[in-house]
C-alpha cells in the first residue's frame, strides 16, 4: 500500500487530495490499483486538516511520543511542536489489520465484568500470559470470525489487533496455551451461567421465564478412544456410522443460554428433561418459567410431574402423532354424526 497525493487547480488555488492505495495483482500478469482510503483535501490554507499527530514509537529508547507530520515540499510552521517532513513517495502502510471490531470485543468482555471473573479463577501462574487474557483472545475470536484455535494460532491473531489491544506478544496464541486454557474451564461452568444471567438481567432487562430446550448432535471421524461419551446412535448429521455426542441446551427467547450439557451420543431425547428441570430450578431457584420443546422430549410422566402442585411449571409442546391420529379419528366422528343429524 501507498499514499497517492492528486493535484487540482479550482479557482486559481492549488487543491491537493491523499488516498491510500494498493496493487492487486491480476491473473493476466498486470497491475490493478485500488483505492482502500480517501483521506480528501489537504493544502496550504487547512492547516488543521493536515496537522495531524501520530503516536512514533522509537525501538532505540523503548518509549513512544506525539508528533505532528507534514509533506517534505511544505515548510513545518514555527508554531508546530514536535515536527517533522515526510517523503510521501516512499509511505507504506505494513501489516494493515482491523482494530475496531477486535476493541469492541474487548469492551464487551470488560462490561460483562468477564476480566475481574476470570483473573480470580484463573490465577497467574508461572505462565509469561495470563490464562485470562488467552481466554479473552479465543473469546473475541468466536465473536468476530469463528474459527478453531489451530486457526487462531496460524492466522487469525497475526492478521488481528489482539496483541495491541491485550498488550502481549505470539506467545498468548501459541497452540498448546490455547488448548490447555479450555481445559481450565470446565470447572466453572455453573458458576459463569450465574454469573452471566445477573449480568443479562442488569443490563438488558433479560427475560427468563419462557425457556427454550433442544438437543442436537455432532459426529466424530475417527475411533476417538479417548473420548468415553463418544457413542454410536440416532444421528441428525446423516451419520450413523460415526461416534457422536449429544449436545443439550436451554435459552431464553433472547438467545442467551442458560445452561448446557454433552451427554453420551446413545442418549435419547426423552431421557433428558428430568435433569434440567432439576438443574435450572437449583441454579436460578423456582419461579414461574414456561418450557417450549419438540414432542419428542417429553414423556407424559414428565408432563405430569411438570404440573403437579409442587411444581406447577408451564409448558408448550407438540402433540404426539398417536395422538393426532386419535383426535383426528373424533373429530371425523363428530363431523359425520353432526351431518347425519342436520342431512
Amino acid at each position: 500500500m501507498f499514499l497517492r497525493s492528486t493535484n487540482r487547480k479550482k479557482d486559481g488555488k492549488d487543491h491537493r487530495y491523499f488516498s491510500v492505495v494498493e496493487n492487486r495483482r491480476l491473473s493476466s500478469g498486470k497491475t490493478a490499483q485500488r483505492t482502500v482510503l480517501y483521506l480528501g483535501e489537504i493544502n496550504d490554507q487547512q492547516q488543521g486538516a493536515w496537522r495531524k499527530s501520530l503516536d512514533v514509537f522509537d525501538d532505540e529508547r523503548q518509549s513512544s511520543r506525539s508528533l505532528s507530520l507534514f509533506p517534505e515540499d511544505r515548510e513545518i510552521p514555527v508554531d508546530a511542536v514536535d515536527s517533522l517532513q515526510v517523503k510521501l513517495s516512499q509511505l507504506q502502510l505494513r501489516r494493515a489489520r482491523p482494530f475496531g471490531n477486535c476493541w469492541l470485543g474487548c469492551d464487551l468482555w470488560r462490561q460483562l465484568g468477564l476480566d475481574s471473573f476470570w483473573q480470580e479463577r484463573l490465577p497467574d501462574g508461572r505462565e509469561a500470559v495470563s490464562w485470562e487474557k488467552v481466554l479473552q483472545l479465543l473469546v473475541v475470536n468466536r465473536l468476530i470470525d469463528p474459527g478453531s484455535e489451530l486457526r487462531v494460532h496460524r492466522h487469525w491473531f497475526l492478521a488481528s489487533a489482539m496483541d495491541e489491544l491485550l498488550g502481549v506478544d505470539f506467545a498468548v496464541a501459541e497452540k498448546d496455551r490455547l488448548y490447555r486454557c479450555l481445559d481450565r474451564l470446565l470447572e466453572h461452568k455453573q458458576e459463569l451461567f450465574v454469573w452471566l444471567r445477573q449480568k443479562w438481567a442488569d443490563l438488558f432487562q433479560a427475560d427468563f421465564e419462557v425457556l427454550l430446550y433442544d438437543l442436537t448432535s455432532t459426529y466424530f471421524e475417527g475411533e476417538m478412544e479417548e473420548n468415553p461419551k463418544a457413542r454410536r446412535g440416532y444421528s441428525r448429521d446423516g451419520r450413523p456410522d460415526c461416534l457422536q455426542v449429544v449436545i443439550a441446551l436451554v435459552i431464553t427467547t433472547d438467545g442467551f443460554p442458560l445452561a448446557y450439557e454433552v451427554m453420551n451420543g446413545n442418549t435419547a431425547d426423552c431421557t433428558t428433561l428430568r435433569g434440567f428441570l432439576d438443574k435450572i430450578e437449583q441454579t436460578y431457584g423456582k419461579a414461574k418459567r414456561m418450557w417450549v420443546m419438540d414432542r419428542g422430549i417429553p414423556t407424559e410422566a414428565i408432563l405430569a410431574e411438570m404440573r403437579a402442585p409442587d411444581r406447577q411449571i408451564s409448558y408448550l409442546v407438540g402433540t404426539p402423532k398417536s395422538k393426532i391420529k386419535k383426535h383426528e379419528q373424533e373429530v371425523a366422528r363428530l363431523a359425520v354424526a353432526q351431518s347425519s343429524r342436520f342431512g
